[in-house]
C-alpha cells in the first residue's frame, strides 16, 4: 500500500538496517601429492595436522631409508603457522609394474583356512569365516599315525578351494600307505629324530587324511580350524574339519600397503611387522542363540595382553531385516573417481559410521533369524562369524617397491630430477586430481601447491593446472619451476618467463627444513612451505596483506636456502618474476617478495593484490548466487547493495582498499537488459599497494641551518 500524507499528520515508518551480513565461506589451502595411506584419488578435508596423521600418515620406510612425501612436510608447516582447512588430493603410481599387495590368508577362522580373496582389490580386505565344518578326517586304508607328545595344527593354503595342511611334529610314526588327496609334512620332535615329508596333492572339502592313534601315555593336543582340542589316553578319533565359508568381508576405508600387513603373529599375539598404521578386526562374543557379534576394530602394533581399541561395535547381526544388521551399523559406501565424467562416484548405500572400515559384502546374511517359536534357525546358526582376530591384505598404493640407494629406484627431495620419478610415481599420477579439482563447484580453496610437479620437468602438468585455475578465478597457484639441481639463476628466469599469469607465483630457492617425522634435514621445493606463510599471514592480518618480508614472510622453520642471495641476485630474480627466498643475518630465511608470474605491470602483478580479488570476487559472487531466479527489481537490487557495501566498507577499514563503488541500479539495468533475463553490477575498486621500495633521503646541512617544514 502506498504511503502518502493527504492532511496534516504524522507517518511513521520502519527500515530495517539490521540484517546480519553474510561472513565470507572459509576455505584454505589444497594439495595434490602422495601420502603413504588415506582416500586414494578422493579430496579430504582436514582441519589439524594430527587428523592428516591419522588420515594420510607420514614417513614410511623405502630400503633401509625412512622418507616422508612432500605432501606430509607441506601439512606440517600449514598447521603450524595457522591454516585451518586443507584439501588433500592423494594420488598412487599409475605404474603396472608395481603390484598390488598380494592375496594373504586370513588366520583364526573357524575351518581351515584357505585364500579368502584371491583377486586383488582396490582396498585392503579381509573376510571372516564361520562354520560349518564339511569334511572328515578319517582312516585310509590300514594306515595310522603314531603320535607322542604331537600338535597338530591346520594351516591356510596358497591354493584356492584348500582346507589346509597338517604339520605333525612326531618322534615315531608309520608312513601312511595310501593318500586321496592332500600334503602331510612330517617333522622331528628332536634333534635325533628323522625329518619325513610327504607331498601329495591339495586336499579337498571332502577329502579324507587320516586318523590319529595315541598310546595309552600319549597326550595329543593341537587346532583344528579355531577348535583347541585335547586328548588323553589310548583311542582312535576321527577329527572333523571344514573349508573356509566367507560370512562377512571388511574393507578399510583408507588405502596402502603401509596400513595393512597379515604378516605372522607371535607368541603374544603381536604382528610380526604391524605398526600404527595397521587395522586389525577381532570377532568377539559370537552367539548363535541371539544371532549377534561383537566387531573390535584395532591398531595394529597391539597384541594380546595389550590391546589398542580404536572401535567397538557390539551386538550386530547378519539379519538384513534387524536394526542392527552390521552393514546398516558400519556402511558400506566407498568412494571412487571415474575419469569418464569426472567427478568422484559413490558406491553403497549405507553411509559409514566406522572411521576405518567398512563391509564390502555380507556373503551369509540370515533374514529373519529366529522362527515363528523365537529359536534361531538352524540353517542360519552356522552363519554367524566366530570368535577370530586377524588383519587385512589386497591395498592398492604401495610404495615404490625398488629400494633407494644412489639414485636406484625412488626419487625423494633433492634427488628428483627425471620426468617419470617424482617421488617413486610418474608423471601421468597427478592428471585425475588436476582434473577433478577444476570443479568450482564440489572443491573450494584458495591456494593450490603440487610439491614435486615441476614447471621444467612437467609442462603439461603445469599448463593444466594454470588452466585450471585462471578458469576457477578463485586461488592462486605456487609454481615451483626447477628441480634441486637447477641451481642457475638464468634456467630458473627462463622458466618463468615462459609463464604469464597473474593467478600463479613462483618462489626460489629450495630450502632445507626438519622433516617432522624423523627429524632429520632434508631438502623441499618452495612450495612445500609457502603455503604456510599464506596461512600465516591471513591468521595475523588479512589476504590483501603481502606474504612477504620479515613481519610475515618468515620461514621459521627452515634451517637454510639451497643459496644464500645477494642483492644483485635478489634483483634478477625479482625484474624475472621470481620472489626471492632470502637469507638475512640475525632474521634467519624470508620470503622476500610477493610477484605473480603477469608478465605486464599492473595491479595483479602482486600476490596481495591477486588475494584481495580472489578474497572479493568469492565474497560478492556467494551473495550474488543467491539473486539466481529471484526477482530483477529495485528491491532484488537493494537486497544486494546492502551486503556488498558494508563488506566493501570493511575491506577499506582493514587497508584492503583506498576507495570502491558499486552500482547496480536503473542505469547499468536498463529495459533491454531486464529484458534478457539479466542483473548487471559494476564493482570498482582501487586495491591498496604495498611498500616494496623504500627511498631513504638523508640531508646532510651546515651548522644553524633551519630544517625544512
Amino acid at each position: 500500500m502506498a504511503e502518502t500524507l493527504i492532511s496534516p499528520g504524522v507517518l511513521a515508518r520502519e527500515n530495517d538496517q539490521s540484517f546480519i551480513t553474510q561472513q565470507p565461506i572459509t576455505v584454505g589451502a589444497a594439495i595434490i601429492g602422495p601420502t603413504v595411506k588415506g582416500p586414494v584419488e578422493v579430496p579430504t578435508v582436514v582441519t589439524s595436522y594430527s587428523e592428516y596423521e591419522n588420515k594420510f600418515g607420514t614417513g614410511f620406510l623405502s630400503g633401509s631409508q625412512v622418507y616422508t612425501y612432500f605432501t606430509s612436510i607441506a601439512a606440517y608447516n600449514y598447521f603450524a603457522n595457522g591454516g585451518e582447512t586443507l584439501l588433500v588430493a592423494r594420488v598412487v603410481t599409475q605404474s603396472t609394474a608395481l603390484p598390488f599387495s598380494p592375496a594373504t590368508t586370513v588366520t583364526g577362522l573357524t575351518g581351515s583356512n584357505g585364500v579368502v580373496n584371491a583377486t586383488p582389490l582396490t582396498t585392503a580386505s579381509t573376510t571372516l569365516g564361520i562354520t560349518p565344518f564339511s569334511a572328515s578326517f578319517v582312516a585310509v586304508g590300514s594306515s595310522s599315525f603314531n603320535v607322542n607328545n604331537t600338535i597338530i595344527n591346520l594351516t591356510g593354503s596358497a591354493q584356492a578351494n584348500t582346507i589346509g595342511q597338517i604339520n605333525i611334529n612326531a618322534s615315531t610314526f608309520t608312513t601312511p600307505t595310501t593318500f586321496a588327496s592332500g600334503i602331510v609334512t612330517i617333522l622331528n620332535a628332536s634333534s635325533s629324530a628323522t625329518a619325513y615329508t610327504s607331498s601329495l596333492q591339495y586336499i579337498t572339502a571332502s577329502s579324507n587324511i587320516a586318523n590319529l592313534t595315541l598310546s595309552s601315555t600319549s597326550n595329543v593336543s593341537g587346532i583344528i580350524g579355531n577348535t583347541f582340542f585335547t586328548i588323553s589316553g589310548s583311542t582312535t578319533t576321527n577329527f572333523s574339519g571344514g573349508k573356509n565359508t566367507a560370512a562377512l568381508v571388511l574393507a578399510t576405508l583408507s588405502e596402502g600397503a603401509l596400513m595393512n600387513d597379515t604378516g605372522s603373529e607371535d607368541i603374544s599375539g603381536s604382528l610380526a611387522s604391524g605398526s600404527s598404521d595397521n587395522i586389525r578386526w577381532q570377532v568377539a562374543n559370537s552367539d548363535t542363540s541371539q544371532g549377534t557379534f561383537s566387531l573390535i576394530i584395532r591398531q595394529g602394533n597391539d597384541n594380546i595382553d595389550n590391546p589398542i581399541v580404536l572401535e567397538t561395535w557390539t551386538n550386530l547381526s547378519m539379519d538384513p531385516t534387524a536394526p542392527n544388521f552390521v552393514t546398516k551399523v558400519l556402511g558400506d559406501q566407498k568412494k571412487n573417481y571415474n575419469s569418464t565424467t569426472i567427478q568422484i562416484e559413490v558406491s553403497g548405500s549405507v553411509p559409514n559410521f566406522s572411521r576405518y572400515v567398512r563391509v564390502k559384502s555380507v556373503a551369509t546374511p540370515t533374514p529373519n533369524y529366529f522362527d515363528n517359536t523365537g529359536n534361531a534357525k538352524t540353517q542360519f546358526t552356522a552363519s554367524i562369524p566366530v570368535n577370530s582376530s586377524g588383519s587385512f591384505a589386497n591395498a592398492v598404493g604401495d610404495l615404490y617397491a625398488a629400494s633407494y640407494a644412489g639414485g636406484s629406484g625412488a626419487a625423494y627431495y633433492g634427488d628428483i630430477t627425471t620426468v617419470s620419478n617424482i617421488q617413486g610415481l610418474n608423471t601421468g599420477s597427478y592428471d585425475n586430481m588436476i582434473n577433478l579439482l577444476s570443479n568450482q563447484d564440489d572443491y573450494k580453496f584458495n591456494v593450490l601447491i603440487t610439491p614435486g610437479i615441476f614447471n621444467s620437468l612437467h609442462p603439461t602438468q603445469t599448463t593444466n593446472i594454470i588452466n585450471n585455475t585462471q578458469n576457477r578465478g578463485d586461488n592462486i597457484y605456487v609454481l615451483d619451476l626447477v628441480p634441486y639441481t637447477e641451481q642457475n639463476i638464468s634456467s630458473v628466469a627462463a622458466q618463468a618467463n615462459a609463464r604469464n599469469t597473474s593467478y600463479a607465483a613462483s618462489y626460489w630457492p629450495w630450502v632445507q627444513t626438519i622433516e617432522p617425522n624423523t627429524g632429520a634435514l632434508v631438502w623441499v621445493p618452495a612450495s612445500t612451505l609457502v603455503a604456510g606463510v599464506y596461512a600465516y599471514n591471513d591468521s595475523v592480518s588479512e589476504p590483501w596483506f603481502a606474504p612477504a618480508g620479515i613481519n610475515r614472510g618468515g620461514l621459521s622453520t627452515v634451517v637454510r636456502a639451497a643459496q644464500k642471495l645477494s642483492q644483485t641476485q635478489r634483483d634478477n630474480l625479482y625484474i624475472n618474476k621470481i620472489n626471492p627466498i632470502a637469507t638475512f643475518p640475525g632474521t634467519g630465511v624470508v620470503v622476500y617478495g610477493q610477484k605473480t608470474l603477469q608478465t605486464k605491470a599492473s595491479a595483479l602483478d602482486r600476490v596481495n593484490v591477486r588475494r584481495l580479488l580472489i578474497a572479493v570476487k568469492s565474497y560478492i559472487s556467494q551473495i550474488a548466487n543467491n539473486l539466481v531466479f529471484e526477482q530483477n527489481t529495485i528491491a532484488t537490487r537493494n537486497a544486494f547493495l546492502s551486503q556488498v557495501n558494508p563488506y566493501l566498507t570493511s575491506v577499506q577499514q582493514r587497508q584492503g582498499l583506498y576507495a570502491f563503488k558499486v552500482i547496480m541500479d536503473s542505469s547499468n539495468n536498463t529495459p533491454d537488459v531486464i529484458d534478457r533475463n539479466q542483473l548487471v553490477g559494476q564493482i570498482y575498486l582501487q586495491p591498496t599497494k604495498t611498500a616494496e621500495f623504500i627511498y631513504l633521503n638523508f640531508n646532510i646541512l651546515p651548522t644553524g641551518a633551519t630544517f625544512p617544514a
